[in-house]
């Protein structure tokens, strides 16, 4: 895969064909920001899409994303937040961190 272009239209491609956008209208989700492509590929999407994000988004961008994003969700991406926590953030207790994060995020907001 190519450029960041091309990696981000991929991604939106990949996310069209998941089906994920089924409720918005065709031509708002033609183009989307950033903070959406990382958490809708995040949330929907499977490793070898996550792993081309940190081929286009810094690692700290991604992060932020996930902990606004994904964490915050709880017990329903609780399995899947574990998995990136460890694949892709090297947390070494990712169940107490992933606790402590939506807490304080929870919070936060």
């Amino acid at each position: 895969m190519g450029n960041r272009d091309e990696i981000k239209s991929h991604l939106l491609a990949k996310l069209h064909e998941e089906n994920v956008f089924w409720s918005f209208d065709k031509s708002s989700c033609q183009k989307i920001s950033d903070w959406n492509l990382i958490k809708y590929v995040l949330i929907y999407l499977d490793l070898p899409e996550i792993d081309l994000l940190f081929k286009v988004f810094s690692g700290r961008k991604i992060k932020r994303v996930w902990l606004h994003e994904a964490v915050v969700q709880g017990n329903y991406l609780r399995n899947m937040n574990i998995c990136i926590a460890n694949l892709y953030f090297d947390i070494k207790h990712p169940v107490q961190y992933l606790k402590r994060m939506e807490t304080y995020y929870l919070n936060r907001a």
